[in-house]
């Protein structure tokens, strides 16, 4: 689990909660059935409406990597890289067969395998390059699906607002209710800036930071696998590689 994005979540609801009952609101007048089903029914419909079917598809596992991902652990499998420069160094490229036994990350044993079979280097890393481009188009559309939905939650929110003054006002005949009427009639305003800024932006951005994530750690394995290839001498592997630890230890800090 991801205790900054759960954390962050849940923090923020407590500030904004918190924020209206000080001031002596109550927790039950805005959760309303009404404006809830507009504002996240109507902003997941209008969003599914420019998407395709996959994208909607994968819409719980976008939650999953959002809140439940975690991040690459880079040194392990820089070490394991190194390894493998050592041994190719040793015994020859074909023994990095035996290394791939234990190697757990799908994109290095594809790699390695590629130069086991004598791919050149320009095809090498075009074919590590073309993985990572589809691999960020995968992203990217998750990412801008709640892109999508952070900019349509405002705006179904106005819609509902406008939508229950037009009612309200239709009822002039019981102007002891009007007051409560309008106000129980921004509560699908609140909603929708609410949904927007608390839940589908910062899940955007945290999905964003997760790509990025993944795409270094993925260019971090092309870096060491065409080293190896290149017969670079471990040491050196070593030193191409440690940037790509070092700025994960700079983000954790």
């Amino acid at each position: 689990m991801d205790f900054a994005t759960i954390g962050g979540l849940l923090f923020a609801a407590f500030a904004v909660m918190g924020a209206f009952t000080l001031d002596g609101g109550r927790a039950e007048s805005i959760f309303l059935f009404a404006p809830i089903l507009l504002v996240v029914g109507g902003s997941l419909g209008v969003a599914a409406l420019g998407s395709s079917g996959g994208v909607v598809r994968a819409m719980p596992s976008y939650f999953r990597i959002a809140l439940f991902g975690r991040s690459a652990h880079r040194r392990p499998i820089a070490d394991t890289i190194v390894r493998m420069a050592e041994r190719a160094r040793r015994e020859g490229i074909l023994a990095l067969e035996k290394e791939l036994v234990s190697a757990d990350n799908k994109f290095l044993t594809t790699a390695t395998l590629l130069v086991i079979d004598g791919v050149d280097m320009h095809t090498l890393r075009d074919a590590m390059a073309n993985e990572i481009s589809c691999l960020s188009g995968r992203h990217q559309r998750g990412i801008d699906f709640f892109t999508r939905l952070g900019g349509y939650s405002p705006t179904l929110g106005i819609l509902g607002t406008v939508l229950a003054l037009v009612h309200t006002l239709g009822q002039v005949e019981n102007p002891e209710r009007i007051a409560g009427a309008i106000a129980s009639a921004f509560i699908a305003t609140l909603w929708g800036v609410g949904m927007a800024n608390l839940v589908w932006l910062p899940l955007a951005d945290k999905l964003r930071t997760r790509h990025d994530d993944e795409v270094e750690t993925l260019e971090m394995i092309a870096e060491g696998v065409i080293a190896i290839q290149s017969g670079d001498n471990p040491r050196l592997v070593r030193t191409r590689l440690d940037p790509y630890v070092n700025s994960t230890r700079r983000r954790a800090a």
